[in-house]
C-alpha cells in the first residue's frame, strides 16, 4: 500500500487509512507484542456515515499493518446504525472491545454500550449481538462513549454522559469478569465552567472520558466537550485523585491548546508507559475533503503524564526519532532590528526543534509561498506570557479556516519548542512546560518552504533552530484478510 499523498495536504507520518473518513481513535491497546489502533471510519466516502472501526497494529509505532475491519454495524442489530466510539482490553488471549451502539430508532443522544470479542489478535472480532448495558441510569440526556480498565482483579468502565440536572459527567461501573457491570454513579460530575482561564466551558456533556491513574500522586481525567447547539468543542482535563469511586479535582484545564484535536485516547504502553492519539478534523470546507477523497488523521502518539508539579504534559512518543531524515537546518544566532533572518528550506513534513530567547514579541515564520503573501507564525507573546500561533494567513484558499490560538507560556526564560509539521497537520510542543496545540493548514505554495526568525522593532530574539525531513511511516500491506469491505453502497 502506498504512503505517498494523492494531494499536497495528505499526512505521511500521521496514521490514517488510504482513503474516506475517519474520526475518533478506538479501541486503543497493547495486545501480544503489538499496539493496535483502530479508529472510526467511513468505507464508503469522506463524510461521517457509515461509522465501522477500522484497525491498525503495530510491534513499534513507525511500521503499521492494516487488519481487516474490527467492527461493522449488524443489519437490524442493536448497532445497525454505527459502531460507535469505545475502547480495548487486552485479556489474557483475547481482545475485547467495547462501543457505543447506535440505531437511528433511538435518540441520538443515547448509544448504550455493547462489545466484540477477538482471539485471533484482532484479525477478526465477533460482537455479542445485545447490549452489554441495556438500560441507562435515571436521568441521562445523553449517553455515549465507554473506556473499560483493569483496576486489580477486577475492571472499571467509564461512559460519557449529560445529566438532567445540567452536569456533565463520566459515569463509573463495575465489573468483576467484563460480563456483569454494576452502576456506581458519577465518578465527576460538573456544571459548565472556564477552562484555563479562556473562554470555553466544560460543556453540557462529556465524550470519549480517559482515565490516566497514577500509583502515586495525582491522576488525570481527559474529556472531549459536548455542547448545544454547536456539538463537539475541545479537550480538557481534571487533574485530581480518586477517593471512593469520586474524582476530586481542581479546576478544568486544556488537553489542547488547539482548535483541531478531539476525542483523544489513552493507551498503556509496556513498562508503564501511557500513550496518547486524538483526532484531527479537517478545518477545511468539506467539499473539499470530498473532491480528494479522505478527511481526517490521528495525531502523532504522545507520551502523557501528570507531573509532580500537578500539570499534564506530553510530547512525542521517543519512538518518532527515528522517523527524522536528513537535517536541513542548523542555525543558531539572534535578530537585530526588524529585518528578519533567513533560516533556510524545509518540506512539506519536517520534524524542527528550537530554543528561543526573545527580548520582546518575537519567534518563528514558515514561509509557503515565493512572494511571502501565504505563512504560519508561531511567536513568543511576552507581554501576555503566552505563544501564539496564528493561521490567518497560512493558506491563500478562502475554503481554510484562519484564527489565532495561544497557550501560556513563561515570559523571562528560554522557550524550548518541538515542532512537526506534516503537511496540512501542524503540532507544536511547548517542552517548557509540557502543553501541545495542534491545528491544521492548507499551504498552496508549490515551491520551497522556507523558515525565519523574526522579531517587532526594538526586540532582540537569540535563537538555535534545527530541522529535519520527516519520513514516512511505513504501511504494510495487509497479510491477512482484507483491510477494507468491498466498494459497494452501505
Amino acid at each position: 500500500m502506498s504512503t505517498t499523498p494523492r494531494d499536497p495536504h495528505r499526512p505521511v507520518a500521521h496514521l490514517r487509512p488510504p482513503r474516506n473518513w475517519i474520526n475518533d481513535a478506538n479501541g486503543l491497546v497493547f495486545h501480544d507484542g503489538h499496539y493496535h489502533v483502530c479508529y472510526q471510519y467511513n468505507p464508503y466516502g469522506a463524510t461521517h456515515a457509515n461509522m465501522h472501526w477500522g484497525h491498525f497494529r503495530s510491534p513499534d509505532l513507525l511500521t503499521w499493518e492494516p487488519l481487516p475491519i474490527a467492527l461493522s454495524p449488524t443489519p437490524d442489530g442493536v448497532d445497525a446504525d454505527g459502531c460507535f466510539s469505545g475502547n480495548a482490553v487486552s485479556d489474557g488471549d483475547r481482545l475485547v472491545a467495547f462501543y457505543s451502539a447506535h440505531r437511528e430508532d433511538r435518540s441520538f443522544q443515547h448509544q448504550p454500550v455493547t462489545c466484540a470479542v477477538s482471539h485471533d489478535g484482532g484479525n477478526s472480532f465477533r460482537p455479542r449481538g445485545e447490549l452489554l448495558i441495556p438500560e441507562l441510569p435515571e436521568g441521562c440526556t445523553m449517553y455515549r462513549d465507554p473506556y473499560v480498565w483493569q483496576d486489580g482483579d477486577g475492571w472499571r468502565m467509564l461512559v460519557g454522559a449529560a445529566l438532567a440536572d445540567g452536569r456533565a459527567a463520566a459515569l463509573l461501573y463495575d465489573s468483576p469478569d467484563l460480563e456483569n457491570w454494576t452502576y456506581r454513579g458519577p465518578f465527576a460530575a460538573r456544571r459548565p465552567e472556564p477552562v484555563g482561564g479562556t473562554e470555553e466551558l466544560t460543556g453540557d456533556g462529556w465524550e470519549c472520558p480517559q482515565y490516566l491513574p497514577a500509583a502515586d500522586g495525582p491522576g488525570a481525567l481527559i474529556f472531549s466537550t459536548w455542547t448545544e447547539p454547536t456539538g463537539p468543542m475541545r479537550v480538557t482535563a481534571l487533574i485530581g485523585e480518586e477517593h471512593d469511586g469520586h474524582f476530586e479535582a481542581g479546576p478544568a484545564v486544556p488537553a489542547d491548546h488547539g482548535p483541531d484535536c478531539y476525542a483523544p485516547a489513552l493507551l498503556r504502553a509496556p513498562g508503564d508507559r501511557w500513550l496518547l492519539w486524538g483526532w484531527s478534523w479537517e478545518a477545511r470546507d468539506e467539499a473539499w475533503a470530498v473532491a480528494d477523497g479522505w478527511a481526517g488523521a490521528l495525531t502523532l502518539p504522545r507520551e502523557i503524564h501528570v507531573h509532580d508539579d500537578g500539570t499534564l504534559r506530553q510530547q512525542p512518543a521517543t519512538e518518532l526519532l527515528a522517523l527524522r531524515g536528513e537535517r536541513t537546518i542548523h542555525a543558531e544566532g539572534a535578530t537585530h532590528g526588524p529585518q528578519p533572518v533567513d533560516l533556510g528550506s524545509v518540506g512539506r513534513a519536517f520534524d524542527l526543534t528550537a530554543c528561543l530567547e526573545p527580548t520582546g514579541n518575537a519567534g518563528l515564520r514558515l514561509l509557503t509561498t515565493p512572494d511571502g503573501l501565504e505563512y504560519l507564525d508561531i511567536r513568543v507573546d511576552t507581554d501576555a506570557g503566552e505563544l501564539v500561533v496564528d493561521r490567518d494567513h497560512a493558506s491563500l484558499d478562502s475554503r481554510a479556516r484562519g484564527g489565532s490560538y495561544r497557550m501560556p507560556c513563561p515570559s523571562g526564560q528560554p522557550v524550548d519548542l518541538r515542532v512537526v509539521v506534516d503537511h496540512s497537520i501542524v503540532e507544536i510542543f511547548l517542552i517548557t512546560t509540557g502543553q501541545v496545540l495542534t491545528l491544521r493548514c492548507y499551504p498552496t505554495g508549490q515551491g520551497p518552504w522556507r523558515l525565519e526568525a523574526r522579531s517587532a522593532p526594538g526586540t532582540r530574539l537569540g535563537f538555535a533552530v534545527d530541522a529535519w525531513e520527516l519520513h514516512p511511516l511505513v504501511i504494510k500491506e495487509p497479510s491477512t484478510g482484507t483491510a477494507e469491505p468491498a466498494p459497494t453502497s452501505p
